[in-house]
This record gives C-alpha cells, sequence and structure tokens, in this order.
C-alpha cells in the first residue's frame, strides 16, 4: 500500500509507468529504475528500491530497558515481547506532490498512551549543509567561495572557537546557477550527508577533503587536534603549571596571542614582568590581536619563526639568562629559548616539566573532527502529508506536542516561521539520503506525537496503520536503535518524565 501512496503509476501498452514522486515524472520500462534510482518498474508496479528501516530498542527478560549492542551491528529481526520500535523515514517514499497521505502514519501504545507517527521521506529544494571544521589552520577568508570539481557549491562563514565553518549547498546553487552548477551541488551534499568523502576548494584558501566524523585533510595535511583555547584561555589554564619553571610564556594564536606575565593569570601569580612585546594589536593586558597574518603555521598564523613576532624586548625590564617558552594553541609547535647577554632568544633544550605542560595542551586537545548538520524547510508542502491544515503541524512543533526527527535522528528546529530543521547526519542511519534530478535532495523526516493531538490538528486519521501491519512488510531493512539519540516516542510521556 506504500507504494501506490509513494507515487501514482500510469501503464502504458509497452509496460512503461510513470512516477510522480517528484516533478521529473519519469516514465520506466520494466525491470528498470527512474532517474534517481530510488523507485522502479516491478512487474508493472512502481516499487520503492530501498527498504524501509525499522529501529528497535532491546528488553530484557523483564521487559526492563538494556542498552543495546553497538549501534552499527545489524540486528537480526526478531522482535522482542512489547519491545519499542521506531519507524524511520528512510526508505518510506515521498507524497510529492503532496496532495496524499504520508507513505506511514503508524499507531502504537507506548508508555499507556496511544501515539502516532508519520514518516516520510521529503524532497528538499530548499537544503543546505553546514559543516565544522576542527582546525586552527587557515581554511579561506570569510565570504570566500567555497567550489566543488570547478563550481561554485557555498561559502566560508564566521570562524568559531578552535573550527573553521562552510555554508554548503543552498537553493541559489541547486537551482540559481547552471545546469552543472546544480548537478554538482546536489552530488556534493548527498556524498556528505551519507557521511561520504568530499573535495573542495576554497577561492583565496586551501584544499580540503571533508567527512562526517572523520579528521580534516588541509592542503594534503590530516588535522589530529582541535586546539585546547585561543592564546588568552591556553595562559589562564597552565599558568600555574608554568608559574615556577619559566620567566615568560607567548602562546601564539591567529585570534588572540597570550602573553603570561602580562596576563590577569600572570599577575595573580605574582610573575616578574619580562619585559618582551609582541607585535600585533594590544586588546587588554596579556592578550593580542593580529600578530600575524592567517596561515598554515603556528596557532593558524604564517608564522614558520615564533621570534619574529616579538617586536621588542626590553633592556630595563628582561635579563640575561631570562627563560622563555613559545608554543602554539595545540601543543603541535614549541620552543624553549634563553635570553643571552645581549638579551637575544638562544635555542635551548626544553627541561623536562615545561615539555610535561606542553604534553599536557596536546592532552586536552580534543580530537580534530568534521561535523556534517542537513539543514533544510520542512515547512513546505509536505506538511499536507500529515494534516490537511498544515499550519497546525507548525503550531504543534512550536509547543512541543510533536517531535520531529530524521532517520530516528533529533533534530533541532529553528525559532521564527516555518519548520526549519537541523540534524547531525553521524547520528542518522546510513544512507539515510537519496536525490532527484531536479535538482533536490531527499531526506527522512519523522513526526511523533498522540494520538489525540494527531486528531485534534486534523491529521488523516483514516489513514493510520498499526505498527503490526508494517511489521509484516518484508520490504525492510532492521536496525539497532543507537543508545545516544533520545527515544522520539517519549514525546508521549508526562513532561519531566525520562524512558
Amino acid at each position: 500500500m506504500s507504494d501506490v501512496q509513494a507515487a501514482e503509476t500510469a501503464k502504458a501498452d509497452d509496460g512503461l509507468i510513470r512516477c510522480d514522486a517528484c516533478p521529473v515524472l519519469c516514465r520506466i520500462r520494466p525491470g528498470k529504475t527512474g532517474a534517481c534510482d530510488r523507485y522502479a518498474n516491478v512487474d508493472g508496479v512502481l516499487t520503492r528500491t530501498d527498504p524501509l528501516v525499522l529501529a528497535q530498542r532491546a528488553l530484557d527478560r523483564d521487559g526492563k530497558l538494556v542498552p543495546f549492542f553497538e549501534g552499527s551491528q545489524a540486528w537480526a529481526g526478531e522482535i522482542a515481547p512489547r519491545a519499542p520500535v521506531f519507524v524511520t523515514g528512510v526508505g518510506a517514499g515521498t507524497t510529492y506532490p503532496d496532495y496524499k497521505p504520508a507513505p506511514f502514519i503508524v499507531s502504537q501504545n507506548y508508555a499507556g498512551v496511544d501515539t502516532v507517527t508519520v514518516v516520510t521521506e521529503g524532497i528538499f529544494s530548499y537544503c543546505s549543509v553546514k559543516v565544522k571544521i576542527d582546525t586552527d589552520r587557515h581554511v579561506g577568508p570569510e565570504q570566500a567561495t567555497v567550489k566543488c570539481d570547478g563550481e561554485p557549491v557555498g561559502h566560508v562563514m564566521t570562524a568559531e572557537y578552535g573550527s573553521q565553518m562552510l555554508s554548503l549547498g543552498g537553493v541559489r546553487h541547486l537551482t540559481g546557477g547552471g545546469k552543472r552548477e546544480g548537478t554538482v551541488t546536489c552530488e556534493m551534499m548527498l556524498n556528505l550527508c551519507n557521511k561520504q568523502a568530499v573535495n573542495l576548494e576554497v577561492e583565496g584558501g586551501g584544499k580540503l577533503t571533508i567527512q562526517a566524523g572523520k579528521p580534516p585533510v588541509i592542503d594534503g595535511h590530516q588535522e589530529e587536534r582541535m586546539r585546547v583555547g585561543c592564546g588568552s584561555a591556553t595562559i589562564g589554564i597552565f599558568a600555574r603549571q608554568w608559574r615556577d619553571h619559566v620567566d615568560e610564556v607567548i602562546v601564539v594564536d591567529d585570534h588572540i596571542t597570550g602573553v603570561l606575565t602580562e596576563h590577569q593569570a600572570g599577575r595573580y601569580l605574582d610573575m616578574k614582568p619580562a619585559g618582551i612585546r609582541v607585535r600585533g594589536r594590544r586588546s587588554t593586558p596579556g592578550r593580542y590581536f593580529q600578530v600575524a597574518h592567517p596561515g598554515s603555521g603556528w596557532g593558524g598564523t604564517d608564522v614558520t619563526d615564533p621570534l619574529t613576532i616579538i617586536e621588542k624586548i626590553d633592556p630595563k625590564t628582561a635579563w640575561p639568562g631570562m627563560r622563555l617558552l613559545m608554543v602554539s594553541t595545540t601543543g603541535e609547535d614549541s620552543a624553549w629559548f634563553v635570553l643571552d647577554d645581549k638579551l637575544k632568544p638562544l635555542p635551548a633544550a626544553m627541561p623536562a616539566p615545561i615539555a610535561k605542560v606542553v604534553e599536557r595542551i596536546g592532552e586536552n586537545c580534543e580530537p580534530a573532527l568534521c561535523t556534517v548538520l542537513f539543514m533544510g524547510g520542512a515547512g513546505g508542502s509536505l506538511r499536507a502529508g500529515v494534516t490537511e491544515n498544515p499550519v497546525r503541524l507548525t503550531r504543534s512543533v512550536r509547543q512541543s506536542l510533536t517531535r520531529v526527527t530524521c532517520g530516528g535522528a533529533p533534530a533541532y528546529v529553528w525559532p521564527g516561521g516555518g519548520i526549519t530543521v537541523m540534524v547531525d547526519v553521524t547520528r542518522m542511519p546510513d544512507k539515510s539520503f537519496g536525490h532527484v534530478p531536479t535538482p533536490a535532495l531527499v531526506a527522512p523526516i519523522e513526526f511523533t506525537m498522540r494520538l489525540e493531538d494527531y486528531r485534534g490538528l486534523g491529521g488523516h486519521v483514516e489513514n493510520v496503520v498499526t505498527m503490526d501491519s508494517v511489521l509484516s512488510d518484508k520490504r525492510r531493512r532492521d536496525e539497532a536503535w543507537r543508545p545516544d539519540n533520545p527515544w522520539p516516542l517519549d514525546v508521549a510521556r508526562p513532561h519531566g518524565e525520562n524512558a
């Protein structure tokens, strides 16, 4: 029944059928698939090629929830007594052009409450990918165009704490440029959302290899560490550990370079002023901006010799034999100097206590990863597959009566009008995303609520089916529920009560 709901067919004398699951309206020969590879002509019936994905939480013999095995492992398919099962939108099919109810509107009793989950795959022309790249390295100037296979596909956003940010895709790249730009953009987004590696190039910047949950590769260098903090924060964290072993510490950083004895942390520890003035614009004591240009050197600057950021050494304050540590915000770059009789810093062997703290900087750096967030507007026509009065669905989401998930993963719903969702693709099942050649992405989305609330928002109650009928469908893929994802049906519980 779901395949019939997903797309209507019109048979021709030669066995061709027409698919209306997207605006392309493919005519599919027997045994062939449409342009998106998502629908096929199977014995004259339009059939969704990918299986419907169900996810189950495990129960012990007493009926209590227990931690399931690793989420990446396959579930054998057996249904434990009263085991909670969630129907995801992966493989569900679409409601385009949205005059039909969603492919699956599933009712089940959970925690003594009748619930409904409306399950579909949305066709998203209005969608983008936000990418967080953990690195101090300069990937390119803000607003710089990001290209894939020579086509513009996005831009560089404002850098965040220890991360460079990209915005990729969006309706203007999908539909507002040339045909090849839209095709390349769609393929790039599809690969990123399906956790595949993508090669990008930033105008005026670097070459990037990005993959969700993996370390970024920038200009051929694989990142290992996300910085512990800016230069000032690094001073504050480790000042006490340095105090008895060093006379001055300079933490090189593209944004805020820290100088220990000027810094409030050094003053608090009664450290003697060292008389070293670094280049750049002094902000507050011990904090300097713009000590160098952005780059792939120390602390995200273009510095390869740290002494070049020293503007002067005050002979009235500094002294021969003064001990100086220069270090980056990840601890990957460090050098130890001792001032000679002319107050010139000379390289020297780093003492063990100092080396230990430098190692601790690295220890406190989290692994550098790429985070890929899919963002899409679900406030459009796909709501008609949920209810005849779409604004009520929007209001229900706003009132937290309806929980929105994507492939079972929790979705953040942006404030303001519509239903604009954002989801971490690594928390979704593998191969959750598809595409249509309009071009647009296809993404799973589910709306879960109490049955009584579904009736109240004018839902398609006549199309509600039981979980047993879904479980009888052999065209499915059974997976373990990810234990780090909240259980969507908990929306049915009283506020404040956990599963």
